[in-house]
This record gives structure tokens, C-alpha cells and sequence, in this order.
């Protein structure tokens, strides 16, 4: 939420979009599960508007970017999160078709 001076109302500006999953192969054949949760920060009242209307399309081009992630590990490695973090907020641009609104990374989680 953000405040301000003035004694005016806090608007809000966090969007939780949710968790995502996708599957991937560890060392020595075991699956593996990558978790992703994601939300955005948006200040910017027209945008928070149509990111909202968006969510959806959001989770849909996120849930794509997390699945290449997933498809990328190699054996027990972690994933790469500042990759993550910079695809996701590419995807979200995408998406909403301008930037302004910030892809916020919460936890992420490969086992």
C-alpha cells in the first residue's frame, strides 16, 4: 500500500498473481518441481487497473517463462533467480503492454 501525507486514503498497488509450478528432470531421472510465487507493484492507477483485468494472460505468460526455467536446470542445480526475476518482468511488460508495473519475485522453491 502506499501512504502519504494530506490525510488522503492509501490506495492500493500490490497485485498477488500466485504460485506457479512446473516439472523438470533431476540427477539421475528423479523429478523435480520448480514453485514460484509472483506478484506486482504498481503504482500508477490506469495500469493497476488493466494488470488486474490481466491477471490471467499474466499467470498464462508467467507460467511459460517458469516451465523454460524449469526445462534449463541441470541436475541439482538451483535456479538462476536473477534470470528468473529479469524474464518475468520481460513477461510482464509483454503482457501489459507497456512497463510500469514491477514483477515483485517471492519465494522461489526447487525440490
Amino acid at each position: 500500500m502506499t501512504g502519504g501525507g494530506g490525510g488522503g486514503a492509501a490506495r492500493q498497488t500490490y497485485i498477488q498473481i500466485g504460485t506457479s509450478t512446473a516439472n523438470f528432470s533431476r540427477a539421475g531421472g528423479r523429478r523435480g518441481v520448480l514453485t514460484v510465487e509472483t506478484g506486482l507493484d504498481v503504482a500508477d492507477a490506469d495500469l493497476f487497473v488493466r494488470a488486474g483485468q490481466s491477471a490471467p494472460r499474466l499467470r498464462a505468460a508467467y507460467n511459460q517463462v517458469i516451465s523454460r526455467v524449469a526445462a534449463s536446470l541441470r541436475g541439482d542445480a538451483p535456479p538462476d533467480v536473477e534470470r528468473l526475476a529479469r524474464e518475468l518482468q520481460a513477461a510482464t511488460d509483454q503482457t501489459l503492454g507497456r512497463s510500469g508495473a514491477r514483477f515483485l519475485l517471492g519465494t522461489v522453491m526447487a525440490f
